[in-house]
């Protein structure tokens, strides 16, 4: 007859373990984590990207407003001129238009619409090729600096176009004389042409050429777990 085998020690002796380390419960790397230990990717900050975004965005904001004094020039160049007629009735002057179903008018706003429709292209095309992420603040200042650059080119516009006091000029230039009317911006919704078209345009880039997120995978492999003390896996 052979001796008994003798039974093996219960699996809760620390003596009879011969595997390797013990895993360390869940939630351990939330609790016991050691000062400066790397945090996981759902505890990752974002500050200093989110600052470098603002930083960015803030750069957009001021170089789009700036580039709304071209943008005035143009407008002050390329407007048609508005001819207007002064004449003295009974001692007063009045100014009445030369042409009065002349359509100069609405070519004024015609002209300051699509020249702000391609600054706000150019420029979202530009903030795309230098930024192709985006973000939440740049797409803002796209916004905010296109409405600032409009607004400036509005004004530069009509401080480089004839006197805004057309009784003055009148005088100035004689009876019957034709001079042109100040720049006058009738539609004030053109102002909003700039932000909109380089919200859109900013928008269908990145939507097109814009990084993609990978995707997850729908088939995911078999779930491995750690061997136990004696070599089988442990559920």
């Amino acid at each position: 007859m052979t001796a008994p085998l003798t039974p093996p020690p219960p699996p809760n002796e620390r003596s009879s373990y011969q595997g390797g380390p013990v895993p360390p419960p869940v939630g351990a790397h939330a609790v016991g984590a050691a000062p400066g230990a790397p945090h996981d990717h759902h505890g990752e900050q974002d500050g200093p990207g989110m600052l470098t975004e603002v930083r960015q965005a803030a750069v957009t904001v001021v170089a789009l407003a700036l580039s709304g004094v071209l943008l005035g020039v143009l407008w002050w160049k390329l407007a048609p001129s508005v001819p207007l007629v002064g004449d003295l009735v009974d001692d007063r002057w009045i100014v009445y238009l030369k042409e009065s179903e002349s359509e100069d008018t609405v070519g004024v706003d015609g002209t300051f619409t699509l020249l702000a429709l391609a600054f706000g292209a150019l420029s979202a095309l530009v903030v795309f090729l230098l930024r192709r992420r985006g973000g939440v603040p740049l797409v803002v200042a796209l916004g905010v600096g296109g409405l600032l650059g409009s607004l400036l080119a509005w004004r530069v516009g009509v401080w480089l176009g004839p006197a805004q006091d057309v009784i003055a000029h009148a005088k100035d230039v004689g009876k019957g004389v034709t001079f042109s009317a100040p720049l006058k911006l009738s539609a004030k919704g053109a102002l909003l042409a700039w932000s909109v078209a380089a919200l859109v345009v900013h928008l269908g880039l990145t939507g097109l050429f814009g990084p993609r997120d990978p995707e997850p995978d729908p088939w995911p492999g078999p779930q491995r777990y750690p061997a136990g003390p004696y070599g089988e896996k442990s559920a």
